[in-house]
């Protein structure tokens, strides 16, 4: 199926969830922020939320720094 992930089409498995797609793109330390189209998405439910075509995804890491 195809996402648009901060802006870039991406490929990506039918049958990915949300933690899926942070794993595989290495995005699963830190703090994470994720909006799915549109919609803020709590962490405790990025496993069970599943992605769909078409589906429009921001993710927004912090990183600290001195």
């Amino acid at each position: 199926m195809e996402l648009i992930i901060n802006g870039d089409q991406r490929l990506i498995d039918s049958s990915y969830s949300l933690m899926d797609l942070l794993v595989s793109l290495e995005m699963t330390q830190g703090h994470i922020a994720v909006e799915l189209n549109g919609e803020i998405i709590p962490k405790s439910t990025f496993q069970q939320q599943q992605l769909s075509d078409g589906d429009k995804i921001e993710i927004v890491q912090a990183i600290g720094g001195g």
